[in-house]
């Protein structure tokens, strides 16, 4: 963690150094200084990365470079912030000469650990030690399956659910931690039989602390829309609401880890009474006997037994070298790790993704690594107690991580347990900590932390859970127990810490003075109540899922308690005024925010270091008042509101940094744009397009000339006075990249996707909020040679007709509030890459889809993969 800690500040100083020299010219010396002394720390830990576990003095001098590297930290960012604020308030040179006195005083500090690193170097006899990191790890390719044994108890399981009974059937999975109890739930949750029985599908997450409210609004959230009605109402009053939907229809609800009867009494008030509704299910796990008896008597309960030796076997191979061929020279010590894993899928996951990352052209040093950890891995099994067993293979597994994926794991701990975390909102939030450095000028920040997200999954610390229409991972979760043990470990360095507070709204969690990372999930009154001041802290994250409107004061006093934030991510905390101090925070570069007010505040374009910009509004515009051209590090601005973006006072200013622009209204779509937005990828319209397309307002023709735009998405506002949309711009006026377009409300006919059919490059399509209205979409003009995605919301289309020939390479189909359309074209089934069909309310297409999933599963081309998903439940008697 130092070496990460040190390299972070390294880049830092760089960028004060090259950036902001006009606030350090009384300091650049110190700067300078510190910066040659942290280079001395960085090859120190580089060169004892494998000796400081063995070596105690070793050990005591990473931990006094660590301290000492974060009051540096403190200190210079201070020294910025206030010379930032205090410039513009005419006392910048007494108050500069007082933080350059605090920068020479903490470089003599660490001029004097340097010396004594100095003198350890030269009592060390160093050698170059192979690390075997991988700074460009490539993904290992998927599996065909996630679960490996168990075949037997799934099977089982699939048999009891799938059974007719004229009661309401608990079905009990029990099993220790590690076990994967979890995973086998998941793949009969998603088995295809399944999902045609119970079209109705809830997954929850009960774990070990939860409130009956809490869990009640995610059911709820599976069967009807939230509103603040539902919001404002208590657990019991909700347990009632989920009671009545559940008491009729054919549902399946997967209840995971539940820690004791009387947490499943809290549960059991929502469910149906066991004659009520026999035609629903509910499969639950917990690592106690004693919740299953209850929840399933009088019927039996599965126990999840070990894995069997040739099953860890099969299971390891698949981890550590993705396929189950392994060399002869590997297979001896790979059947000890298997062996001594102890049948433990959880333990050999963990190791198997270790080893993973140790693959070498060179089977001789491929063959050494096994060997080495086949000889500890026994010294990481303590029957006597499986949390620290698993705990030890988790520690295993975070020792073998490259420094710089370290803090980008424990900075999983800042999210709330289940949490299913946004792949592109992790990322920025690492590049706003300053995890991810630019190392070449072949690959953005982006790119380089969405390796660092496929490497940590391919390690299995993190699971994927959504897909983007192009594959990438777009959100991932943490494993409960792995959520744990970054919180565990990064307590002890004051990395991050949660807040938390019980029903009597009496803090239990209270907030360390040096602690640098504060996440709070619940209770924001009671926090903000307390005026809170934690002046070190670098991320603020609320994740709460309720609002809470801040008065002006309270907005005031958020803001006061930092000082030095990069990362604030706030939305659910609803801002009506700015406080004035907001703009000091100058370190600030991940800001995603909830306004009521309908201004973007003149002064945000102070904030220089903003890489991240993201505003929701009650309003549907937004008048950005901040001059954005002029912030240099912008990276990506977002908001649902029709963003009116300023005419800059310089006619040369631009905006090369930024990638994503959206949603801004038609005047802010002028010919300037691609001037100042040179390299942006992303862009969205909200307005009255019909005026943009026209050239009335704004110029759509402008866009052709944006060489890197990939991602367009077009909403129509609904109100118009100028009346409906008759058309799309020609095919040439759109981006020639364009790989992705989504429509919102345009209410085109259907004749006009002919249009769409020309854009050569185009992979996903979303057609949303009638985006084409009309009874017949005959696709007779030319096909779509490279769409792989379609999505088609709430439309009136009742007669489509297409053949296989239309959409060649189409993999994914998206149906949703089409409860017009008959039948789904039955040729799709024959396209060769089609894998995925959701049906989302519409009842009448339901029979044409099964029919296509049928059709597809018949074909000898292997199509056994293809997924059916139909909603509402079909309810079979």
């Amino acid at each position: 963690m130092a070496e990460a800690a040190t390299e972070f500040l390294l880049n830092n100083l760089r960028e004060v150094v090259k950036h902001h020299a006009h606030l350090i010219r009384d300091a650049k010396g110190d700067i300078e200084k510190l910066e040659r002394d942290l280079n001395t720390f960085r090859a120190f830990l580089e060169d004892t990365a494998k000796m400081g576990k063995k070596n105690e003095k070793i050990m005591n001098m990473w931990k006094e470079i660590h301290d000492v590297v974060f009051e540096v930290e403190d200190v210079v960012d201070f020294y910025l912030a206030k010379a930032n604020e205090e410039g513009r308030q005419g006392r910048f040179a007494r108050l500069l000469k007082n933080r350059a006195t605090t920068l020479q005083s903490v470089g003599q500090k660490v001029e004097s650990i340097k010396g004594r690193v100095d003198v350890m170097k030269n009592e060390i006899s160093f050698h170059r030690f192979d690390e075997g990191r991988d700074e460009t790890p490539q993904p290992r390719p998927p599996r065909k399956t996630d679960v490996v044994g168990f075949e037997d108890v799934a099977e089982e399981l699939k048999q009891r659910l799938l059974q007719e009974t004229d009661y309401f059937d608990v079905i009990s999975l029990i099993g220790m931690l590690g076990l994967g109890k979890t995973t086998l739930a998941w793949k009969i949750y998603n088995d295809q039989g399944i999902n045609l029985r119970f079209p109705t599908r809830i997954w929850v997450s009960v774990s070990q602390q939860f409130t009956d409210k809490e869990i009640f609004l995610r059911i709820l959230k599976e069967l009807t829309t939230l509103d603040d009605e539902l919001y404002a109402k208590s657990g019991s009053e909700l347990a009632d609401i989920v009671a009545a939907h559940l008491q009729q229809g054919r549902f399946l609800m997967v209840l995971d880890d539940v820690w004791s009867d009387a947490d499943w009494s809290r549960l059991r008030v929502a469910l149906p009474h066991s004659d009520t509704n026999p035609r629903a299910k509910v499969l639950l796990t917990s690592r106690h006997k004693q919740v299953g008896v209850v929840a399933s008597k009088p019927r039996p309960i599965k126990e999840l037994r070990f894995l069997t030796a040739e099953e860890s076997w099969e299971l390891f191979r698949l981890e550590a070298l993705s396929k189950l061929e392994c060399p002869y020279e590997l297979e001896p010590s790979g059947r000890i790790i298997a062996e001594n894993c102890g049948g433990l899928p959880l333990a050999i996951v963990v190791i198997g993704g270790i080893l993973s990352k140790s693959l070498d052209s060179n089977v001789d040093k491929t063959k050494r690594d096994w060997t080495k950890v086949s000889k500890q891995v026994i010294s990481y099994i303590d029957w006597e107690d499986e949390t620290k067993r698993v705990q030890k293979f988790i520690s295993l597994s975070y020792e073998n991580l490259p420094h710089h994926l370290r803090h980008c794991f424990l900075y999983l701990g800042l999210f709330p347990e289940d949490y299913e975390i946004s792949a592109s909102k992790l990322i920025r939030m690492w590049i706003g900590e300053g995890f991810i450095q630019q190392k070449d000028e072949y690959n953005s920040l982006e790119e380089i932390g969405y390796k660092y997200l496929q490497n940590l999954i391919s390690r299995n610390l993190l699971r994927s859970a959504k897909l983007t229409p192009d594959g990438n991972v777009k959100t991932c979760q943490i494993h409960g127990v792995l959520r744990d043990f970054c919180r565990k470990e990064a307590a002890t360095e004051n990395f991050l810490q949660e807040i938390k507070y019980n029903d009597k709204g009496i803090c239990v969690a209270p907030t360390s003075n040096t602690c640098r990372r504060l996440s709070i999930h619940s209770n924001l009154s009671h926090y903000i109540s307390s005026k809170p001041s934690v002046p070190r802290v670098r991320s603020f994250v609320c994740l709460s899922d309720t609002k809470h409107t801040l008065a002006p004061q309270e907005s005031a006093n958020v803001i006061r308690a930092f000082k030095l934030l990069r990362v604030f991510d706030v939305q659910p905390l609803q801002f009506s005024t700015v406080a004035r101090e907001f703009y000091n925070l100058v370190h600030l570069r991940y800001i995603a925010m909830s306004f009521t007010m309908e201004t973007l505040p003149l002064h945000f374009s102070k904030l220089w270091n903003t890489q991240t910009l993201i505003i929701d509004t009650t309003s549907p515009t937004l008048k950005v008042e901040a001059d954005i051209w002029k912030m240099k590090q912008l990276r990506h601005f977002k908001t649902k509101a029709s963003a009116k973006l300023p005419n800059s006072t310089s006619s040369s200013d631009s905006a090369d940094e930024l990638q994503t622009l959206s949603l801004i209204s038609v005047e802010s779509c002028t010919k300037e744009l691609p001037r100042r937005a040179p390299n942006l990828k992303k862009l969205g319209i909200r307005g009255k397009l019909t005026l943009l397309f026209k050239g009335e307002v704004g110029s759509f023709d402008t866009l052709r000339n944006m060489e890197h735009l990939g991602k367009l998405k077009l909403v129509n506002d609904e109100q118009q006075e100028s009346g409906e949309l008759n058309c799309l711009p020609r095919y040439d006026q759109f981006p020639s990249g364009l790989t992705s377009l989504t429509l919102c409300s345009t209410s085109l006919s259907w004749i006009h996707i002919s249009t769409l059919v020309s854009l050569e490059k185009l992979k996903v399509l979303k057609l949303k909020d009638r985006a084409f209205m009309g009874h017949t979409w005959e696709a007779k003009d030319g096909c779509f040679r490279s769409l792989e995605f379609l999505h088609i919301e709430q439309t009136d289309l009742a007669l489509w007709e297409a053949s296989s020939n239309h959409y060649p390479k189409l993999r994914s189909l998206v149906l949703k509030n089409c409860d017009k359309l008959h039948k789904i074209p039955i040729e799709l089934a024959d396209i060769a890459s089609f894998e995925m069909l959701e049906v989302s309310t519409c009842i009448l297409a339901v029979t044409s889809a099964i029919e296509i999933s049928d059709k597809v599963k018949k074909r000898v081309d292997g199509a056994s993969e293809f997924t059916l998903s139909i909603f509402p439940p079909l309810h079979k008697d």
